[in-house]
């Protein structure tokens, strides 16, 4: 599934074609793939509507209308989006189109069918429930502690909460607690204060280097152009079970966490 910094590599990459376009319909193939509202009513309100920004909030990709309607999408499995000429070849699993007025298409592409669309008024009504930002300035190490505390879970699966932190999935979870020396199994209500800043720290550094690389095209993750992304040629260990740690030397061991496969060095991580 695309995270934090596969999303945010799509806004990036979709600002340039698309801010400014006017949405004049869209056709659906696949009406599961429309969570709210129902898909004639999405048709009615989203034809006319101009595109005047586009931000991220954790994985989802948040397009601002004009009129005050709000477009998300979750990319979820295997989603993808392009910018692509009216006139290029069908694509079967492109089940959500949008036409704009310059004669291209915004072509949502999902095989796997897992992905949802959503038009709402209060964007809230969608990312209300996620936690904060981990890229932002307030996001400090003073409130990771703060909401760790009264906490009793163990690490990878609550860094996999999106409503603990936003944006983070099962590649930069398991990069981040390497970085950060602490066992995926480590419960979180035994971190020290210096514990807590090193996690902290490495969940920005991961992250922030996924975006510089813009993504991990380890599965089916492609950018917008189609193009791979190069954070896969950077990991430390997600995916490298039994491949020698980049720092010991020693084997990269595999586990499963809340049905997660995950990915660490039993020697650099205690």
């Amino acid at each position: 599934m695309p995270e934090l910094p596969e999303v945010e590599t799509f806004v990036r990459a979709l600002r340039r074609p698309l801010l400014g376009r006017t949405i004049v319909g869209v056709a659906n193939d696949w009406p599961r793939h429309i969570a709210v509202p129902p898909p004639d009513e999405l048709a009615a309100r989203i034809a006319g509507r101009r595109i005047e920004a586009i931000d991220r909030r954790g994985k989802y990709l948040v397009f601002s209308l004009s009129d005050d309607e709000n477009l998300i999408i979750h990319l979820k499995m295997t989603g993808h989006l392009s910018v692509v000429p009216a006139d290029t070849p069908p694509d079967p699993y492109a089940h959500t189109v949008f036409a704009l007025d310059d004669g291209r298409e915004l072509r949502f592409r999902d095989p796997r069918k897992f992905g949802r669309v959503y038009l709402v008024r209060d964007p809230a009504q969608v990312v209300g429930p996620l936690g904060p930002e981990p890229l932002t300035d307030d996001f400090t190490a003073d409130e990771l502690a703060a909401r760790l505390a009264g906490r009793r879970r163990v690490l990878k699966p609550l860094l996999l909460d999106q409503t603990f932190i936003a944006g983070i999935g099962n590649i930069y979870a398991d990069e981040a607690l390497f970085d950060a020396g602490l066992l995926p199994t480590r419960r979180s209500e035994t971190l020290t204060a210096g514990e807590i800043a090193a996690l902290h720290a490495a969940i920005r550094k991961v992250l922030a280097l996924g975006i510089e690389r813009e993504g991990a095209s380890i599965s089916t993750y492609v950018k917008a152009d189609g193009q791979k992304g190069e954070m896969q040629n950077a990991v430390a260990v997600f995916r490298r079970t039994g491949q020698s740690c980049y720092a010991c030397g020693g084997p990269i061991e595999r586990i499963v966490l809340g049905g997660r496969s995950t990915h660490y060095c039993p020697n650099c991580q205690r």
